[in-house]
C-alpha cells in the first residue's frame, strides 16, 4: 500500500518547534538556523495547504497541529528505537550512568520510571557520587556533570542551562512580598555552594536587591540536598538550581521567592567517552535524557 506521508524532514522540524513553541529554540535543538526551521514549516504548510502555526510576539500551533503533535511525537519515538536496534542491535544489557547524588535524587530518579517502561531489559546502575569519575580506569558509560568544562577527548553535551531561584514552602513564602520581607524571615544558606564561590551569600544578594545592613538569621547546611529538604519543610527560604527544584514548585511543595532568579554560565552536562556514544543502550539514554530536559522546559513555559 502506498503511503502519503509529508517531506520527513519537515515533519521533524514541525515537530521541535511545536513541541518547543518555539523557531528560535526549535533551531538550537536541530543545530540550524531559525530561518531554516521557517523554511521547513513553510515547506510542510504548503504541501499539507493548511497554516500551522500562528506567527506573533509568541508562537501558537492551531488546534488542528495540537492535535496531531502527540502522533507525530510518538511516530518518531518509534523511529528513532528502530533505528538504534538497526544500528547496534536489541536494546538490552546493564548501563552505569555517574550522577551527583542531589541531581540523581531530585531529577533523575523521579523520572527513571518512564525509561524502564520504554527499555525494560536495559538495567540501570545509577552510580551517586559527587567525585569526578576516571572512564579510563572505571566501569562507567556515561556520566551527569555540573559546570561549564570541556572535559577534553570526551564527549560533552550541554543537557540544562541552569540559573538560581531562591525558593521556600508556601506558608514562608507568602509572607515574603519584598526584597526587604527576606531579611525578616529564616534562610537557609548552603555552604557546599557558597563556599565554591557558586552562590552568592544572603548578605551579597540582600545588597543586590537594595537591602543592607540588617542582621540575618541563617541556617547553614552542608549538603544541598539538606539544605533543599529544609526548604520543603519549611525551616526557611534556600537558593537552589532551578532544574532541581522545577518539580517541586510545579507541585507547589517550593514557591519561587519574588519571582527572582539568578542567570548562570553554568549547566549539567552529559559527558561520556566518544567509543560509547554508538552503542545502543547508550543513544537510547541519551535520547531519552534530552527529551525528558525538554519536556521539563516546555512545562515551565
Amino acid at each position: 500500500m502506498a503511503r502519503h506521508l509529508p517531506p520527513l524532514n519537515a515533519l521533524r522540524f514541525f515537530e521541535v518547534a511545536a513541541r518547543h513553541r518555539s523557531f528560535v529554540r526549535a533551531a538550537e535543538e536541530l543545530h540550524v538556523t531559525p530561518a531554516a526551521v521557517s523554511q521547513q514549516i513553510k515547506l510542510l504548510e504548503d504541501h499539507l495547504g493548511v497554516t500551522l502555526f500562528k506567527r506573533g510576539k509568541t508562537l501558537v500551533v492551531n488546534e488542528a497541529a495540537t492535535d496531531a503533535l502527540n502522533l507525530v511525537s510518538d511516530a518518531f519515538d518509534q523511529l528513532e528505537r528502530a533505528m538504534l536496534r538497526v544500528r547496534s542491535g536489541s536494546i538490552a544489557g546493564p548501563l552505569t550512568v555517574s550522577a551527583p547524588p542531589v541531581f540523581a535524587a531530585r531529577w533523575l530518579v523521579p523520572r527513571l520510571g518512564d525509561f524502564y517502561a520504554r527499555y525494560p531489559d536495559v538495567e540501570i546502575h545509577l552510580l551517586a557520587t559527587k567525585r569526578v569519575v576516571d572512564f579510563s580506569m572505571e566501569e562507567v558509560d556515561m556520566a551527569i556533570r555540573f559546570g561549564s568544562d570541556m572535559h577534553p577527548g570526551l564527549s560533552v553535551e550541554r543537557l540544562m542551562p541552569e540559573m538560581i531561584v531562591p525558593v521556600a514552602a508556601p506558608r514562608l513564602a507568602r509572607s515574603v512580598k519584598k526584597p526587604s520581607d527576606l531579611a525578616c524571615a529564616k534562610l537557609i544558606e548552603d555552604d557546599w555552594h557558597v563556599m565554591r564561590g557558586v552562590f552568592p551569600e544572603w548578605e551579597t544578594l540582600l545588597a543586590s536587591l537594595g537591602v543592607a545592613g540588617a542582621p540575618l538569621n541563617i541556617r547553614r547546611f552542608g549538603d544541598t540536598d539538606l539544605a533543599l529538604q529544609a526548604a520543603v519543610t519549611g525551616l526557611g527560604v534556600t537558593l537552589a538550581w532551578h532544574s532541581l527544584v522545577a518539580d517541586d514548585i510545579r507541585s507547589r511543595k517550593l514557591v519561587q521567592i519574588l519571582d527572582h532568579s539568578i542567570p548562570t554560565d553554568l549547566s549539567f552536562q552529559l559527558v561520556m567517552p566518544k567509543n560509547k556514544i554508538m552503542l545502543n543502550k547508550v543513544a537510547a539514554f541519551r535520547s531519552w535524557l534530552f527529551e525528558q530536559a525538554g519536556l521539563q522546559g516546555k512545562t515551565e513555559e
